[in-house]
């Protein structure tokens, strides 16, 4: 029997779970101080272009069809390098999630266009398709949309849609690089696709990212905006010559990821208090792997006698587990006049209350701590009164 199960959580003086806490990211990797070692020897570290910023730019093509892969300082740059490249501008409207990353809002704003902010679907938390084309007006030019916490929206069919309307697609996978959807790979689908390599993501340079589209016409665009006399957004050759080696490990992280979230999910089953992303709108004839940056649950605060969803993600910290709430609902952070949404937001609205993100670098480690993990669930559920107690008199 798993000691957790025997002594109280962590937060009431039990041993937590991972003593040496959340592992830290990235893993150390022979083949990054290899590229490290090759760098300082060769000095390519210091040049603004060397081989290595084009290799990475081939094989990110290579790998999402593209004919064109613009490397940039971060996924946020190349968001905005995007809504620039499509000539989205004053009067234009850009349809995205109500729950996304705040970056992706606040780019569409950067570039003097409104954001429509559509619900997101109650079974994955991401863009929900059904209320798509009722926020279409003459005034959309773009559809922003992101796959989130494991879960994906549904490509054929947004795209499906866009392309009945005459609207490019800017489909963002910084958190899902190498993922599938419907039998494409992320990023791949839209006009244009973004990329982040910042520093906790599944690709990491520390900081970086990148545009990926098949129109010459939109790259040009981006090159004329971003080139002043030299790059104005650069990714440097060192950090191209620290992800190359990360690409080619990717399909297996993948994989491993995968099939230890396959495993916490079984062992957290369905009354653990935490519901799971299902992707139940992908077409049924087709495969789609998921990407795990972030794996997503939504909390159920009354299977934890009420204990709050910070209070909970707290609980978790403490034994080593990094567990944070999610991202803030669009709508609930800004201005009502800095957007347009389209109906209540309700789920999206729920999200930003009660979602909740595990870090990914601990998919990377045993099925026996995905067991772990779920323990530490069951035994925050079970002790949740006298946690709540404890916060109350100021002892948690």
């Amino acid at each position: 029997m798993n000691s957790l199960l025997s002594e109280k959580p962590a937060i009431l003086g039990g041993v937590p779970a991972f003593p040496e806490g959340p592992p830290e990211w990235p893993f150390p990797d022979l083949a990054i101080n290899q590229v490290l070692q090759q760098a300082q020897q060769t000095g390519d570290w210091g040049r603004y272009h060397g081989p290595c910023s084009g290799q990475l730019q081939n094989k990110l093509a290579d790998l999402h069809q593209a004919e064109q892969a613009i490397l940039c300082s971060s996924g946020t740059a190349a968001v905005e390098l995007a809504l620039r490249g499509l000539g989205i501008g004053p009067g234009d409207e850009v349809i995205l999630a109500a729950y996304d990353f705040e970056g992706n809002f606040k780019n569409i704003a950067t570039v003097g266009a409104t954001p429509v902010l559509v619900d997101v679907a109650a079974d994955n938390f991401n863009l929900d398709l059904n209320l798509l084309e009722q926020a279409i007006t003459e005034s959309t030019k773009g559809i922003l949309v992101s796959h989130l916490h494991g879960g994906l929206v549904s490509m054929q069919r947004l795209t499906s849609i866009a392309k009945q309307y005459e609207i490019p697609v800017i489909e963002d996978a910084c958190q899902v690089p190498g993922a599938r959807i419907e039998d494409q790979i992320a990023g791949s689908w839209g006009e244009i696709g973004i990329l982040s390599f910042g520093g906790s993501k599944l690709l990491t340079a520390g900081r970086g990212g990148a545009v990926l589209t098949r129109s010459p016409q939109i790259a040009q665009r981006i090159r004329l905006y971003s080139h002043r006399g030299n790059e104005a957004y650069p990714l440097t050759e060192l950090q191209a010559g620290l992800l190359l080696p990360q690409l080619e490990m990717l399909e297996t992280r993948n994989q491993i990821r995968q099939k230890h979230v396959d495993t916490l999910l079984t062992q957290l089953g369905n009354d653990s208090g935490l519901i799971a992303f299902r992707n139940q709108q992908l077409s049924s004839q087709t495969v789609s792997t998921p990407g795990y940056y972030k794996l997503g649950f939504l909390y159920q605060p009354a299977a934890f006698s009420g204990l709050s969803r910070d209070l909970f993600c707290q609980s978790m910290q403490a034994e080593g587990i990094a567990v944070y709430p999610g991202f803030r609902a669009l709508h609930a952070i800004h201005s009502r006049r800095r957007y347009r949404k389209t109906g209540a937001l309700n789920v999206a609205t729920e999200c930003d209350h009660n979602l909740i993100v595990l870090h990914h670098p601990v998919l990377l480690t045993s099925e026996a701590n995905m067991a772990t993990i779920a323990a530490a669930v069951f035994r925050i559920a079970e002790f949740a009164e006298e946690i709540l107690n404890s916060a109350d008199s100021g002892q948690a």
